[in-house]
């Protein structure tokens, strides 16, 4: 399967669709989703320091490209600064540690996770915790943090530079003040949660744009199970449903051809490998325009995923949720 790509303002070319591992941890599982995947025609894996699987990633990367199954320049691999890696003394070791675990000389994309930077305990990237919260780290302001990628990306370890979780506000900021600007930002976005307003600054600024959580992500609520979480399910959408037998689809490929349509890269994740090559299998139709029209204006409008650790966060980008009432239980950010 051939996948579309749009161009970074790099030069370089972002697939429109990848596969997301966010909550991947088991090894046997996702080396057998990854092997699937890049046989099925993936080229862009994403992943994230929070993740706690990039070596399981750099092995099976490491099996493909040193038996030649694939070209390293043909692989688009992203991955994510955490949050408690922010302060300029910390960014090289967190970024050169990636590398060695992704077993790669350089980095594809590689997004500031979250806007909101928090302190760590003394010797590690553990999250600091005082009376069971995560403490801010006030002092560190993004572009502290955007100067020392810069420094990566000139010396080639990373080759695009974006965000994610950022308002539009704050990516519009830091693509003011950076020299090396941002090439993508990556946020939850699917039909419930179109962003609108983010992707006209994007398209205003040449920045991409990536999709997760693009089915609405039905098991993110695994993450905190003890936790509340917005409900809602586009996969069930009655729109969604009609499209999906009007072109013999399933619901699944029907969001995600409506993302890669308008141009937004979409990473699903999934363990199951008949799913990996369902959700790959979009680019051979086309919605048409009424049909487009149909799924960017569907009234229910709800964000799934929530930042209740971050409330009240100086950098905190969400306007939508209410200080006072946000639970505080612990999510795990995508």
């Amino acid at each position: 399967m051939t996948v579309d790509s749009v161009p970074l303002n790099t030069g370089a070319k972002l697939p429109l669709f990848g596969l997301g591992t966010w909550q991947v941890k088991d090894e046997t599982e996702l080396t057998v989703a990854l092997r699937t995947a890049l046989d099925g025609g993936y080229r862009l894996i994403d992943t994230a320091h929070l993740y706690q699987n990039e070596h399981i990633i750099g092995e099976v990367l490491h099996e493909y490209i040193s038996s030649g199954k694939i070209k390293r320049e043909d692989l688009f691999i992203t991955s994510k600064l955490p949050f408690v890696a922010h302060a300029p003394e910390d960014v090289a070791n967190c970024v050169e540690s990636q590398l060695k675990a992704l077993k790669l000389d350089y980095i594809d994309l590689y997004l500031i996770h979250c806007p909101c930077p928090f302190k760590h305990q003394e010797g590690n990237l553990l999250p600091l915790l005082e009376d069971g919260k995560l403490v801010f780290d006030e002092k560190t302001s993004h572009m502290d943090t955007w100067k020392e990628l810069e420094k990566l990306y000139h010396a080639k370890k990373l080759r695009a530079l974006g965000v994610s979780n950022f308002s539009a506000k704050q990516l519009e900021e830091l693509y003011n003040q950076a020299e090396v600007k941002p090439s993508n930002i990556q946020v939850e976005c699917h039909i419930y949660w179109p962003q609108e307003h983010l992707r006209s600054v994007c398209k205003k600024l040449g920045v991409t744009f990536t999709a997760y959580a693009p089915l609405g992500s039905p098991g993110r609520k695994a993450a905190r199970p003890d936790g509340v979480w917005p409900e809602g399910d586009p996969l069930l959408e009655p729109v969604v449903q009609q499209l999906a037998a009007k072109y013999h689809k399933t619901a699944a490929q029907i969001l995600i051809r409506h993302l890669t349509q308008h141009g937004i890269s979409a990473i699903p994740k999934s363990i199951s490998p008949d799913r990996i090559i369902e959700n790959i299998s979009t680019f051979d139709f086309k919605l048409s325009d009424e049909d487009m029209h149909a799924l960017d204006t569907v009234p229910t409008r709800i964000r799934l995923f929530i930042f209740d650790f971050a409330v009240g966060h100086p950098l905190f980008p969400h306007d939508d949720v209410d200080e006072t009432t946000a639970p505080r239980s612990g999510f795990k950010l995508h």
